[in-house]
């Protein structure tokens, strides 16, 4: 039976780090912008600086999705009425816009065709700084556009996305760095014009948290987004986030039977010498930062072949129950409706959805796992330490990672001709 993640997540406190070693004392003194021109000009960690060299080849790519050989399918998404209060989305944002300056406003909206969709990314850098960033912003107007958020998510979604702050907050404490990483460490932007009827969006994205929302009609899709947390506890009150994942995904691959336990598992190590890592950081399958999730920041192109298990062929009822289960939480941030609406879509292709896993499944062991299908992929990984000193995969730093293949990112397959990502 899977391991309640509270005992294991609460050990991070032994990996506190020294703060009185130049990396933190230096990192005090500065806040978003002085830290990230430092790290371009030292360019250090190198591993990361490395790898954001690559997101700018992925980013230069025309937009084509994720897939599973290269070759999209099309005509998997279509418009359709998923009962969104769009008229209160709508008025929330022309809330925020009556309290922004005309030059806010040239920084806070972009064309709905913009390259910034895809400009998102999850480290602390802030790499690319478009939209507005709510720590610079007036309470009032943070709470202004807090409120889009609540009036767009799900009740369960925003909670999710608020605990996200907070976990980042909480780091920045435990490191003393509260200028680099707090509740408002986050930029927001607006694509096309907000309207009841017509494709418009807006982005989200910072550390551990970004969320990519393209809205047409009474339609939403929210992908891609990231959701991590290091540590993924707040000792103080309790606060956790990302758990029932974790739990939920080792429940599934414990409840296979022997034989699909050593199918599904497509790796034994967490960082296994038969993975790719050949230094080229668009295609090694495991790299510092990434370590085993694929459909990351800039990997909008990615392809990623199906592996391990179908769940269509021989899952139980109860185990394909519990897919549905991870997609719920993989999927919370989306109204109940257009959730209810995304998990139907991702039983009708059952038959083509696998479900892969790496490292142990013991109730203390470290894991990554993969579901992924036409129409969806959910990744959950356990990382090591980047704030935290735990040199291998513990389970209180997770990322979790959800993909719309084959197109379906930032609503591009719904989009007409003249509102498709540009290039």
């Amino acid at each position: 039976m899977a391991a309640n993640s509270n005992k294991i997540s609460t050990e991070f406190r032994q990996y506190l780090p020294d703060l009185n070693s130049p990396r933190f004392q230096i990192a005090k003194e500065q806040d978003a912008y002085t830290y990230a021109a430092t790290f371009q000009k030292e360019q250090n960690p190198p591993w990361l600086y490395n790898l954001t060299k690559a997101w700018e080849q992925l980013y230069a790519e025309p937009f084509q999705g994720v897939t599973s050989d290269g070759s999209t399918i099309t005509d998997l998404f279509q418009p359709r009425d998923e009962g969104l209060p769009i008229h209160d989305i709508v008025n929330a944002v022309s809330n925020v816009l009556e309290k922004i300056s005309l030059d806010q406003k040239s920084k806070l909206l972009y064309p709905i065709n913009a390259k910034e969709w895809r400009a998102w990314s999850n480290p602390e850098f802030l790499l690319r700084p478009f939209g507005l960033r709510l720590e610079e912003l007036p309470e009032d107007t943070v709470i202004a556009i807090l409120r889009v958020l609540e009036v767009t998510l799900s009740l369960e979604g925003y909670q999710k996305a608020m605990v996200a702050m907070h976990m980042n907050q909480f780091l920045g404490e435990l490191c003393q760095i509260p200028r680099i990483m707090n509740k408002y460490s986050y930029n927001f932007l607006v694509f096309g014009i907000p309207s009841a009827t017509a494709a418009w969006g807006w982005s989200l994205y910072g550390h551990h948290l970004c969320l990519i929302v393209f809205i047409k009609g009474t339609q939403i899709i929210i992908s891609p987004t990231f959701t991590g947390s290091e540590p993924n506890i707040d000792d103080r009150d309790g606060t956790q986030i990302l758990h029932v994942e974790g739990d939920l995904g080792l429940q599934l691959m414990q409840s296979l039977p022997a034989l699909l336990q050593q199918k599904a598992q497509v790796f034994k190590l967490l960082r296994d010498p038969d993975m790719l890592q050949s230094g080229d950081l668009t295609k090694d399958r495991w790299n510092q930062d990434d370590q085993r999730h694929m459909c990351g920041a800039f990997r909008d192109n990615r392809i990623v072949p199906y592996e391990g298990v179908c769940v269509g062929d021989i899952f139980t009822p109860e185990q394909q129950h519990l897919v549905l289960d991870i997609a719920e939480q993989f999927l919370l941030y989306l109204p109940f409706r257009s959730r209810a609406l995304r998990k139907a879509d991702i039983r009708a292709h059952f038959k083509d959805t696998y479900f892969c896993w790496i490292g142990g499944y013991g109730d203390d062991d470290a894991y990554y796992y993969r579901i992924q299908s036409p129409v969806a992929v959910f990744e959950f990984d356990h990382h090591s330490g980047v704030f935290l000193t735990n040199k291998e995969p513990t389970k209180f730093h997770i990322h979790t990672i959800v993909r719309t293949p084959n197109g379906g990112d930032y609503g591009n397959a719904i989009r007409l001709p003249v509102e498709k990502l540009l290039r």
